[in-house]
């Protein structure tokens, strides 16, 4: 990852904390593909009959990330 693109990542984040909703929505694609491949090496650790699926592993980090309450 680029500099400036860590550095758009650490704002989003500072923003995200300090209760803009917004900037999760802009955050998220730029982690997206991350958060992929480390659900599926997650998933591919597991046992063959599990149910665990990569996209609703990103999809539940999603929804965590969203409900984190940000009010002190």
């Amino acid at each position: 990852m680029s500099e400036a693109a860590s550095k758009d990542l650490t704002q989003l984040l500072a923003a995200r904390s300090e209760g803009d909703r917004s900037a999760l929505e802009r955050l998220l694609p730029l982690v997206e593909d991350e958060l992929h491949r480390l659900a599926h090496r997650y998933v591919s650790r597991e046992r063959k009959d599990h149910t665990l699926q990569t996209t609703a592993l990103v999809n539940e980090a999603y929804l965590k990330a969203n409900l984190v309450k940000t009010e002190p």
